[in-house]
Formats: structure tokens, C-alpha cells, sequence
């Protein structure tokens, strides 16, 4: 099992998030209710924008963060689970997930895939039992992972995320 060694990782949204909460995010999303990262700047700041553009007068912030990540190895006491990849295992995670079955409340970092607007499609049809699993995976296969990492346990957060800075993202 191995995790993203970035030490570096960003939050997009429309508000400077000095002090992250768990608790502030929804239940239905692929991971579960936590808070949500990326160690791609870009795929922060493009989300930072998606969010913004759905209410008006509203700012695009970047939130940068730096992670503890030796530390929180060493620690070697939570429950991690690492996607590599569109994986049937992902999948079916998500798909419990979107079915509010809750399959993360058994663990304290989830990271892998994003079902973004490029995949929610696919998962969809899945979930729905329009297409089988074998189907499924072939439309994920080419798709570009993108990344993010959820964090359900607020020690986490406290003990080895440090914010350093937020930032207006700019539209193109």
C-alpha cells in the first residue's frame, strides 16, 4: 500500500480554510465525509474555479498546505487505504459510497481517483446495473486519474497538516 509522499497539498474552494474541519463535508461523496486534497496544484485550482462559477461573487481560493507525511508514517496507527487506480475495487467503493452504504467510516485516509464529471457517467450506469463491471473498467482504463485524498480523522488534520497560505485563483 503506498500513499502520496507529497508534502505539499492543496484544498480548492471559495474561502480561506486555515483550520480544516471533517466534519463540514458531505456524507455522499466518493470518499465520505472529510477533507478533501490534492497534491496536483492544477487540479486545485481548476476545482477552486468550478466551485466559484456556481454562485455569484464568489472567489476561487487555493489553500496550500503542508503535510507531515514522515511523521504520519511513522505513526504507523491509521487506517489508510490506497486506490492506484480506476480499479473494480475503487469502483465498487464508490459505488457504495454513492449508495450511502458508508464504506469509509472504516478508515482514517482514503486516496485514489476522483469520479469526476469525465467518469461519474461510467460509475453511474454501474451503479444503476446498465453495465457490468468489465464494461465499466473499460471505459476507466484510458481515463486520466485524477487525484485527491480524504482525510475522515480530525487528529490527522490537527497533528500533521499545517496550512501555509491561500491564494485567488485566477479564471483563463
Amino acid at each position: 500500500m503506498s500513499m502520496t509522499c507529497n508534502k505539499i497539498l492543496y484544498h480548492g474552494a471559495t474561502a480561506e480554510v486555515s483550520e480544516p474541519l471533517i466534519s463540514v463535508g458531505r456524507k455522499d461523496l466518493d470518499f465520505g465525509q472529510g477533507f478533501y486534497l490534492t497534491n496536483d496544484r492544477q487540479q486545485a485550482i481548476d476545482w477552486s474555479i468550478t466551485k466559484a462559477s456556481r454562485k455569484k461573487g464568489v472567489k476561487s481560493i487555493v489553500n496550500v498546505y503542508e503535510f507531515d507525511t514522515d511523521r504520519f508514517i511513522a505513526a504507523d496507527n491509521y487506517r489508510i487505504l490506497v486506490f492506484p487506480g480506476y480499479t473494480k475495487e475503487w469502483l465498487d467503493f464508490i459505488s457504495q459510497s454513492r449508495k450511502g452504504l458508508c464504506p469509509w467510516k472504516k478508515y482514517d485516509w482514503i486516496e485514489g481517483g476522483i469520479a469526476n464529471d469525465r467518469v461519474i457517467a461510467t460509475v453511474d450506469a454501474y451503479i444503476d446495473g446498465f453495465i457490468t463491471p468489465e464494461m465499466a473498467m473499460d471505459r476507466l482504463i484510458n481515463e486520466k486519474l485524477h487525484h485527491q485524498i480524504c482525510i475522515l480523522n480530525q487528529e490527522i488534520i490537527d497533528r500533521y497538516l499545517k496550512y501555509v497560505e491561500s491564494f485567488e485563483a485566477e479564471v483563463k
